[in-house]
């Protein structure tokens, strides 16, 4: 399999583009060619437009279908049908054997060009709740990867978060992640527990995200408490290592590496995803008695206290029989067995 090409495509959040840097960076070190193809818009460009990991890469005017409509609805499925040709003869050009789609928007035209054109496709779903494409896709595809529901496969998580891991038996450190665009909602929650927590002996870690960072900060100085706060951090992991509950937002790949870091978490879904698939990837973990959700609407001081109060180690512990490493090298391994059957 030394010369089998391979495709990945989606993005247009971190959460989805995580995957394709991991399986990226398996794929390589099996000497396997990899090819990319996304988006103009999303984070897509960002992350890849420099990776020269990829052998080439191609950005496509796509945006989103999910909430829009009208005219804007036809132009955003005319333009995946017209970006679907040009990942057509991108795909004929490299001779790629097989496809793998992440999910997202960006993943649209590839996915449905592979289908065409008879190349094995390959789909990941991140989330508990399977996306509208995913849906589409999933009858086509050669195989479908999901970390939820009767057969999971372990999420691709990097290694850093299972490196740093421990179990948590009492409460000494908060960590509060709003992400790196910052959740006001888990902000304002913060400041409002910060006297209580101080009382309690409690320390405070802090991702406030960059938009909120200076209003933050200033309401911890009002407030004449010292907390570890910061807008973004390349390495949370570090962070969260220091951390024995984490409040958090339920995207799935911030929720597998809180996993794979078996920190107790309290999920505050984000209350406008799509199909509310951030509510359902925190309920498939309190269903497994791994952690708490509650809804922003419902957010009470009491709530929280009440899980500082209860019985960690429990829920530490179980964390840590959830996910495993090398979830990348078992998705390549499948795609590889299949595409080389």
């Amino acid at each position: 399999m030394q010369h089998c090409n391979i495709l990945l495509t989606g993005g247009g959040t971190g959460g989805h583009l995580a995957i394709v840097r991991s399986v990226k960076d398996e794929l390589l070190k099996r000497g396997i060619n990899t090819y990319y193809i996304g988006s103009e818009s999303g984070q897509d460009r960002a992350w890849f437009e420099k990776d020269d990991d990829f052998k080439d890469k191609l950005f496509l005017p796509t945006r989103g279908v999910v909430n829009q409509k009208g005219l804007d609805k036809l132009y955003s499925i005319s333009q995946i049908f017209k970006s679907m040709l040009q990942a057509k003869e991108f795909m004929k050009a490299h001779n790629i054997d097989a496809v793998l789609s992440v999910g997202g928007f960006s993943a649209a035209p590839a996915s449905f060009a592979a289908i065409l054109i008879r190349i094995p496709l390959f789909i990941h779903e991140q989330n508990a709740l399977t996306g509208r494409l995913n849906k589409i896709l999933k009858p086509f595809s050669k195989h479908f990867f999901s970390s939820y529901g009767s057969d999971p496969v372990d999420y691709p998580v990097s290694e850093n978060f299972f490196k740093t891991a421990r179990v948590r038996s009492e409460v000494k450190r908060v960590i509060f992640l709003g992400g790196s665009q910052g959740a006001k909602a888990i902000n304002d929650f913060a400041l409002q527990l910060a006297p209580e927590l101080q009382k309690l002996g409690i320390g405070i870690i802090h991702q406030t995200g960059k938009r909120d960072y200076e209003r933050v900060s200033k309401e911890y100085k009002k407030l004449n408490i010292e907390a570890d706060v910061f807008a973004f951090d390349k390495e949370i992991y570090l962070r969260i290592e220091k951390a024995d509950l984490a409040v958090s937002r339920a995207g799935a790949s911030t929720l597998w590496e809180l996993t794979a870091a078996q920190i107790p978490t309290l999920f505050i879904p984000y209350p406008y995803a799509a199909g509310d698939h951030q509510y359902y990837n925190a309920a498939y973990h309190v269903g497994m008695n791994a952690g708490w959700v509650v809804r922003q609407n419902m957010l009470e001081r009491d709530i929280f206290l009440n899980i500082i109060d209860s019985n960690i180690e429990v829920v530490s512990k179980r964390l840590g029989t959830m996910i495993s490493q090398n979830g990348a090298c078992k998705i390549v391994k499948t795609i590889l067995d299949l595409v080389k059957a």
